[in-house]
């Protein structure tokens, strides 16, 4: 009973539907008890008995759409942690976007845009997305520019943030523009950006993770490890690839498959976060991309492949449509995640 007479309380704001619902009905019994009461009915009187029962039918209707309408919005309030606004109405509730918020918490892992067509899609579902990705160059010549800076390699980072802007196309020139002159030559926006975070937040994972606020993105991104990392290739007749860029070529020129793949520094430490957001994830995604140069390289990091595999959320390998030429597709079947 006492939920009962909540209803009632000034707050629920319920008591004035009801009483115009009670007075439309009122009307409505009024107007048809005179049609049934009448022994001969002029044509004012009718017209004023019509009025009585179409006011109060419509008064009904008012009344009962109004609290329906209320009902919801109480209980979205009750149930919806995100509202504080006591006049929040319900078409706020219904449409604002922040219910993304409360989305299923999903980690994106990979690089390259197979990645980034993921995470385009994602965004639109929940906010709760996180992009893990390799901190790798692929093989172009580094300017001078970025070595001065001591910049990292940040091309999947920056690519995976444009995939989580609101406006892709707009962040894509901005993050990818290069100065043309000066000592800063050759060096994107996206680099200096980057460095000018690091100095205000001093660390690079809260200066990526700050981006989220500062670039009004969804979701966030974390690369697997600060530490710049070279990604190799062995084949089966012992040549060593070095070169990320490189290693769909010579694989494809030869007639010897991969055999491993290893990352340099084999010691390099996670990154703070990634094992967190592992952890707590509701679903994995992994891939789709380049299985040896985008993926892979991630789960060589020590520590996340160990963090997938005793995540409780669903594991999602999204595999490429077509075979990488001269791969070992069997490489890894062995080792399910």
């Amino acid at each position: 009973m006492k939920g009962f007479f909540k209803w009632f309380h000034s707050s629920a704001k319920m008591k004035r539907w009801m009483l115009i619902i009670i007075i439309g009905i009122i009307l409505a019994c009024y107007g048809m008890a005179k049609i049934l009461t009448g022994e001969r009915l002029d044509f004012l009187p009718l017209l004023q008995i019509i009025a009585y029962f179409v006011v109060g039918f419509s008064l009904v209707i008012l009344g009962m759409i109004q609290m329906q309408k209320r009902t919801l919005e109480l209980l979205v309030r009750q149930t919806d942690n995100r509202i504080s606004d006591e006049k929040a109405k319900v078409n706020s509730l219904i449409f604002n976007k922040k219910v993304y918020d409360q989305g299923p918490k999903i980690v994106a892992i990979g690089g390259g845009t197979g990645l980034n067509s993921v995470l385009k899609g994602l965004k639109n579902y929940t906010d709760n997305l996180t992009a893990i990705v390799t901190v790798s160059d692929y093989g172009e010549i580094i300017p001078e520019s970025r070595r001065m800076l001591e910049a990292m390699p940040l091309d999947d980072i920056k690519e995976s943030i444009v995939a989580l802007s609101k406006n892709e196309e707009a962040m894509q020139k901005l993050m990818n523009v290069k100065l043309t002159q000066g000592r800063l030559k050759d060096l994107s926006f996206g680099d200096i950006y980057f460095q000018g975070m690091k100095e205000i937040y001093g660390d690079f994972t809260q200066s990526i993770e700050q981006t989220k606020t500062v670039l009004n993105i969804t979701g966030k991104v974390l690369p697997v490890t600060l530490e710049p990392i070279q990604i190799c290739a062995e084949l089966e007749d012992g040549t060593v690839v070095e070169s990320r860029d490189k290693i769909p070529e010579i694989v494809n020129s030869k007639t010897s498959k991969i055999s491993r793949m290893f990352i340099n520094p084999t010691n390099c430490k996670v990154a703070p976060g990634v094992i967190e957001a592992i952890q707590e994830a509701d679903a994995i995604v992994i891939g789709p991309g380049s299985l040896y140069t985008n993926v892979i390289p991630n789960l060589l990091v020590k520590g996340v492949a160990k963090a997938i595999k005793e995540s409780k959320g669903f594991k999602i390998y999204v595999s490429n449509i077509m075979t990488e030429p001269r791969s070992n597709r069997y490489l890894f079947t062995s080792r399910p995640y």
